[in-house]
């Protein structure tokens, strides 16, 4: 490609081909996107109920009843991604349908929350006759479900991975069991759900935040940006980690209360570099025309300003979810996290809590936890490069 070809192509499209030649990325691309297949689809990777079997003739889907509302919003939340993706309409129509899709989401999901008392499940039964007296069934590939305490084996507990006890029992657990029995390949799958959907969400709920307040001050500056700051101050000044402590001791262990405070309380980094942007391009001269045309200050600031000032936010994104990815596997490694769901560092946790050092329960989820951490850093240091002025002018872009 000559210099002339890359200085006429389009800016979105050289800061992407940058990012994807960066040192890593091909791998923490393949990592994010196999945590992603495996967050989607971990009812169907791993469980303990046949996913469909044929019995005296009829055909039915049992994993299709028990399937949870957070199961359903999640797979129509993704299929609606792919939708997006692939059918070709304006980018505006994508991103707003997208946050319709996430918002309805996001309702049905609480609503059923609060409304709706949670279905208990009875892995057990699934190895009775009733499931496996049958002309033939098909298993998910990992045949436990992450709840799924093995009692009708007679209680497992802590088993290493491939031990001799499973085998005598035609078990198979490729990563062992963990303290209660249950698999912790399953368990390491659907806690990729939970390590995404915190770090997604809560990043989201501060760029959101961050945008808006940064926004306001970078384009009005003065007052504004002096009560702004003073704001930003306050919030930076908050030990996210105590205060996670602190409401999980008054109000016990939620996904959705950490998602809330995490987002809260980090919006002051992607504010100041929104402020930067703004207090730059608002000097320019397509700003002071649209403010000469009468715009809207929403358009103005959020349609005209914020897709030349967004790329270096998307960078402090990229680490914002590594962070809170990290804070949610430290708070459940010291035991304050979900109790009924599984989780990177509740796991980690086990390896340490009895007698002796259970090496499969540090080596897998503390190598899942290092890996994602890892993939979205290199993800953010590419995006860093591809920004990077000095690198545009040398690649003959202005």
């Amino acid at each position: 490609m000559t210099k002339q070809q890359i200085s006429q192509e389009h800016l979105s499209r050289r800061l992407l081909r940058k990012t994807l030649n960066g040192p890593g990325v091909s791998f923490a691309l393949f990592w994010i996107g196999t945590l992603v297949i495996c967050a989607v689809f971990a009812p169907f990777l791993a469980n303990s109920m046949p996913l469909m079997m044929s019995k005296e003739g009829e055909i039915s889907f049992p994993i299709l009843q028990y399937l949870r509302t957070e199961d359903v919003a999640v797979l129509a939340a993704f299929f609606t991604i792919i939708l997006l993706w692939v059918i070709p309409i304006k980018f505006k129509f994508r991103v707003n349908l997208a946050l319709v899709v996430a918002v309805l989401a996001a309702v049905v999901v609480l609503a059923n929350l609060y409304l709706k008392p949670p279905q208990l499940v009875i892995y057990d039964n699934f190895r009775t006759a009733a499931y496996t007296e049958v002309d033939w069934r098909v298993m998910p590939p990992i045949p436990y479900a992450p709840q799924d305490y093995l009692r009708s084996y007679g209680g497992t507990g802590l088993e290493a991975p491939l031990a001799a006890e499973a085998d005598q029992q035609a078990r198979i657990h490729l990563m062992g069991t963990e303290e209660n029995g249950a698999d912790v390949l399953s368990r390491m799958i659907h806690a990729s759900r939970i390590a995404l959907s915190i770090g997604i969400v809560a990043t989201s709920i501060s760029m959101i935040l961050g945008i808006i307040i940064g926004g306001f001050m970078g384009y009005f500056s003065g007052i504004v940006d002096m009560l702004g700051m003073r704001l930003v101050e306050i919030f930076e000044a908050i030990p996210t980690l105590f205060l996670l402590l602190t409401f999980v001791a008054f109000f016990g262990s939620s996904l959705y209360m950490m998602m809330v405070i995490i987002g809260v309380t980090s919006w002051s980094g992607y504010a100041r570099y929104i402020r930067a942007e703004f207090l730059k391009l608002r000097r320019q001269d397509y700003v002071q025309a649209a403010v000469a045309a009468g715009l809207p200050l929403r358009s103005i600031l959020f349609r005209h300003m914020l897709p030349n000032g967004v790329a270096p936010l998307l960078v402090a994104a990229s680490f914002g979810v590594a962070s809170a990815i990290l804070a949610e596997a430290t708070l459940s490694f010291l035991g304050l996290g979900l109790v009924d769901d599984p989780s990177w560092g509740q796991m980690l946790n086990q390896s340490v809590t009895s007698a002796n050092f259970n090496w499969w329960m540090a080596v897998f989820p503390g190598g899942a936890i290092f890996l994602t951490v890892f993939a979205y850093t290199l993800i953010g240091e590419a995006f860093r490069d591809a920004i990077d002025p000095n690198l545009s002018r040398a690649a003959g872009v202005q």
